[in-house]
């Protein structure tokens, strides 16, 4: 594994307990019942960035508006969750529970006001933010992962608009199914999972026609709906996929931005303008941009991410 010891005590410091958590658990194999990994997730909630979003909850459980979940961009409940779930939180709290019954009974009804017919990257966060959240065996999640198995193309891809074939941005599905344990997948499931993954490697994760695509190649978080390599780095490996020779290009790429020290920088905060754009002209004025870290500057969970890749890349080859 390509890990310094200073990359890691800067991760292991107390500030943000979620990034010191899995750390603990995800670089330096700890055990769940270790006494600091244990500490670490109980502080997620009180101290740090989780804490600094709940804060901001209201008390029926959405952010800004309580007429809908999505927006504004990106500062509504549906963005504010998915932060949330990247960062270690359950069900167990209570104040996520309350904003996960906001979806199953705003989103995910039996009416017709459901996203269960929504665009496919959605869907995908929401499977992916729900299963997170720990309810992978509720019935309506499993209804979103049909969804998920019933959208993907014959090329074995994904695509958030209408289009016979997948695309490298509609990666929430793939990344939906990264998060589901492996006990509870079916074998469409497994299948879908085999092609949606040969999909990537057959396109070395950055590769899809037409000139470069200057967001894929740089490092955002929080990702939301957006793609970049260290995106499908991390969504690849987790699948199993690190000893893969076709990762070489994204690993170039994301080993050529590590700084002298060791650590990764945080390169955009979405919106990043020329991805948001989608030949629709300038939107940035729509949304309300949202990060928890500097723009240029080292990030936390950037390195974080990046260390966990290169660590399962290590163990696969």
């Amino acid at each position: 594994m390509e890990t310094r010891n200073q990359e890691v005590a800067w991760l292991l410091e107390k500030d943000q307990p979620a990034v010191r958590y899995y750390a603990l658990r995800e670089l330096l194999d700890r055990p769940a019942d270790d006494a600091e990994v244990k500490q670490a997730y109980s502080t997620i909630p009180k101290r740090g960035w989780a804490f600094d979003i709940l804060k901001r909850q209201r008390p029926q459980g959405h952010w800004e508006s309580s007429k809908s979940l999505y927006r504004p961009k990106y500062t509504a409940t549906n963005w504010m969750v998915l932060i949330l779930s990247d960062l270690g939180l359950t069900k167990e709290d209570a104040r996520v529970r309350r904003a996960a019954e906001l979806f199953f009974k705003e989103w995910m009804g039996d009416g017709e006001n459901n996203i269960f017919k929504d665009e496919v990257c959605i869907v995908g966060n929401t499977a992916r933010m729900l299963t997170r959240f720990g309810y992978a065996d509720d019935p309506r999640v499993a209804r979103l992962f049909d969804r998920l198995l019933d959208d993907q193309r014959e090329d074995g891809g994904w695509h958030c608009r209408p289009s016979g074939n997948g695309s490298l941005d509609g990666w929430e599905a793939l990344a939906a199914f990264a998060m589901l344990p492996k006990e509870k997948r079916t074998r469409r499931m497994n299948s879908a999972i085999e092609r949606g993954a040969e999909f990537y490697l057959e396109r070395e994760l950055v590769v899809e026609g037409g000139p470069k695509y200057l967001p894929w190649f740089r490092l955002h978080y929080p990702v939301q709906y957006y793609y970049d390599v260290l995106v499908g780095l991390d969504m690849i490996t987790r699948l199993g996929y690190g000893g893969d020779r076709r990762l070489g290009r994204a690993l170039d790429v994301l080993k050529a931005k590590r700084g002298r020290d060791g650590k990764w920088p945080l390169e955009r905060i979405h919106p990043d303008p020329s991805s948001y754009a989608w030949g629709r002209g300038n939107l940035r004025w729509k949304v309300k941009p949202f990060g928890l870290e500097e723009e240029g500057k080292p990030s936390k969970w950037i390195t974080l991410t990046a260390l966990r890749v290169l660590k399962r890349v290590g163990a696969a080859s």
